[in-house]
């Protein structure tokens, strides 16, 4: 189902450019911007939990790494 949305003349030129320099549609390219968007915030949102993980929990990765004998250093 298709519907429309309201932008301002500028940003619909801006992404029927950018479709067009891609061989996408308008609807393809937002749907790809909006995937690498929200994307980034899961990513980002992964990296503030590791930055915040408790020593507990590193030492729990390295207990791991031992007793699973993968060499890989928990930090």
């Amino acid at each position: 189902m298709a519907t429309t949305i309201k932008v301002s003349e500028a940003l619909r030129d801006r992404i029927n450019r950018d479709a067009k320099e891609r061989g996408v549609t308008a609807a393809a390219l937002i749907e790809g911007l909006l995937d690498g968007y929200e994307r980034r915030r899961r990513m980002e949102a992964f990296g503030r939990a590791v930055r915040s993980a408790d020593p507990s929990y590193w030492d729990e990765t390295a207990a791991w790494d031992v007793a699973l004998d993968d060499g890989g250093d928990a930090r």
